[in-house]
């Protein structure tokens, strides 16, 4: 079974995210979620830490350079066509989602991709992080890729969720009860 989603509900898989409107090549949607127990806020203030570094596997996507474990001062400040690893921030709303797509030159190695990182808030204070990629193949070999892709951004943007839920949960339990 090729892991198209992971650890989604049924809404997440089935709901329209910004990302959804930028590739015109038939796509494939990964669809990967996670619940973190931080407000939104915190969430998006770690995942424009993605300007910075990968936070996935370190020493296969950062050249061994470990993803800073505290935020880097002014990488909240985000502006539409900033880079962010091998992408291109297309659009973004403050606490609640970034939208990315492939930069050109990557293109030729990954096709078209385009993927959101959304910021869904829970009753409880919590909030689950929700990221939608949209991998676009128009020829038999872009196809194969996708498969591939698929497996390969399972094990890496598992990871990269699961280290932003430490982090954002480490900071919100240091905030005080009025803030967090």
């Amino acid at each position: 079974m090729i892991p198209w989603d992971w650890n989604t509900t049924p809404q997440e898989r089935a709901a329209r995210f910004p990302c959804d409107g930028y590739l015109d090549a038939p796509v494939r949607r990964l669809t990967r979620a996670i619940t973190i127990a931080a407000p939104p806020p915190v969430v998006f203030r770690w995942l424009c830490q993605l300007k910075v570094a990968p936070y996935s596997y370190d020493w296969l996507d950062n050249r061994g350079r470990r993803s800073p474990r505290r935020l880097t001062p002014g990488a909240e400040r985000l502006a539409v066509g900033q880079r962010l690893l091998v992408f291109e921030l297309v659009e973004f709303q403050q606490e609640q989602s970034l939208t990315l797509v492939v930069q050109p030159r990557f293109q030729r190695l990954c096709g078209p991709v385009a993927l959101t990182y959304a910021i869904l808030p829970c009753h409880d204070g919590s909030c689950r992080l929700v990221v939608r990629l949209n991998v676009g193949a128009t020829t038999p070999l872009q196809r194969g890729w996708r498969v591939l892709l698929a497996w390969g951004d399972l094990v890496m943007m598992r990871k990269q969720l699961l280290t932003f839920k430490q982090l954002a949960e480490r900071q919100a339990a240091s905030l005080p009860p009025a803030a967090a």
